[in-house]
């Protein structure tokens, strides 16, 4: 399966999985944007993303550490 930026869910539920002891609310967009693009199933123009879709990601991903 290849993630994009548009599979915000899918992403953070894989963050989650690889990152299991970081609080996702203090994660800086740029260290997201990071490793979202070092995540093995990423496919997708780096570049390509923005404020909103890391926010997206962020959300998605403190709602998965719940």
């Amino acid at each position: 399966m290849s993630l994009k930026w548009s599979d915000s869910l899918e992403i953070a539920i894989q963050l989650s999985e690889k990152y299991p002891d970081t609080d996702p609310q203090y994660v800086r967009f740029t260290d997201l944007h990071r490793w979202v693009t070092e995540l093995e199933d990423f496919d997708d123009d780096p570049q390509k993303s923005n404020e909103r879709i890391l926010e997206s990601i962020q959300m998605n991903w403190i709602d998965e550490a719940e």
